[in-house]
């Protein structure tokens, strides 16, 4: 039987027992939880999640959804997508930013990423108090992967021009497969 895929969306004002009521319709609906992503923002709850089964499984959790969605106060979605692919081809990086939140400073670290035409595999951003001062401080995490063809060094350049320009600081370490070397020995 062929394995369907869709990416399950669910949004919604924060309570407790989203993850346990939509993981048990998937799993009811003789679906997989392959990936997922969940967060509070404000006061609402985001939900992604990569949902696997055979395609009859898929299509009738897709079809249920709608139901879904009004009986637990969600706007749910989904979009049928394909089978994950494997690690793309490059090197993986994970790239780190700290500043004082400015406006703008997302884009400036995403342009000069997409220059240089390199993947952003996963990235999450916050705003946070500093510790002494209370200054509300912006923060980035990002794994992403620099193909062959990408020039290292003016990727690497690139982002000590947007440092001076922004006043942030940015960190760009390799990620080595666990049990490997690490960036640190």
């Amino acid at each position: 039987m062929a394995a369907g895929y869709i990416v399950l969306t669910a949004l919604g004002s924060d309570r407790v027992g989203i993850v346990d009521d939509i993981s048990a319709a998937v799993a009811e609906a003789g679906c997989n939880v392959e990936e997922s992503k969940m967060a509070v923002l404000g006061g609402e709850f985001a939900l992604m999640m990569l949902v696997s089964g055979p395609s009859t499984s898929v299509d009738s959790l897709s079809q249920s959804l709608p139901a879904l969605g009004g009986k637990f106060g969600l706007t749910v979605g989904y979009r049928p997508t394909r089978e994950p692919r494997a690690e793309a081809k490059g090197r993986p990086y994970l790239l780190k930013a700290v500043s004082l939140d400015t406006p703008g400073i997302l884009h400036a670290v995403s342009a000069v990423i997409r220059h240089h035409s390199i993947n952003i595999e996963d990235m999450e951003t916050a705003t946070n108090p500093a510790p002494w001062t209370g200054a509300p401080m912006f923060q980035l995490s990002a794994r992403v992967v620099i193909g062959p063809a990408v020039s290292l060094a003016k990727f690497k350049e690139d982002l000590q021009r947007l440092q001076t320009e922004h006043d942030l600081d940015v960190v760009l370490k390799p990620v080595f497969a666990p049990g490997a070397e690490t960036a640190e020995n």
